[in-house]
């Protein structure tokens, strides 16, 4: 995920110029917004999640994944800084928490709590339930997780 410059959350993208299709303008934004190697991170109709729509807006959402190995991810991490709309449209590379921690509520839970533009949100726990990366009961607990009262 990335910190977006109004402060919230959210996946790269963006809309569809003219003459592009959705994943040739999504390979386009993720190079803009992540300085991605496209050459060995390409996003293709075999990467696809999920499609929303928003009626008030008049989009369509399209929402794909990519499964990188953890030598990759790092690789990604570095190219980001040098990505073209770093420090103007995207702050910073977000990595979600995929764990909580023993008081129930800090990690994956806290994480859910920021906030997110649009539908990102539900684009993550859609994509996290489908890929089999945290199941129904794990996303639910997280979902239901309030903090535990301060000491005094």
């Amino acid at each position: 995920m990335q910190m977006r410059f109004d402060g919230n959350l959210g996946f790269p993208g963006g809309l569809v110029d003219a003459g592009e299709d959705s994943i040739k303008a999504l390979n386009r934004e993720l190079t803009e917004e992540m300085n991605l190697d496209t050459s060995k991170h390409s996003v293709s109709e075999s990467s696809y999640v999920v499609t929303h729509w928003s009626i008030s807006k008049r989009l369509c959402l399209h929402f794909y994944a990519l499964e990188v190995s953890l030598a990759e991810l790092y690789e990604i991490e570095k190219r980001a800084l040098l990505a073209k709309d770093y420090g103007s449209e995207v702050l910073g590379t977000i990595r979600v928490p995929l764990y909580t921690m023993g008081d129930g509520y800090r990690g994956f839970p806290t994480f859910l709590t920021n906030a997110f533009i649009g539908n990102s949100r539900l684009q993550l726990l859609h994509c996290l339930r489908q890929l089999e990366i945290l199941t129904p009961e794990e996303i639910q607990l997280a979902l239901q997780a309030v903090p535990l009262p301060l000491k005094s």
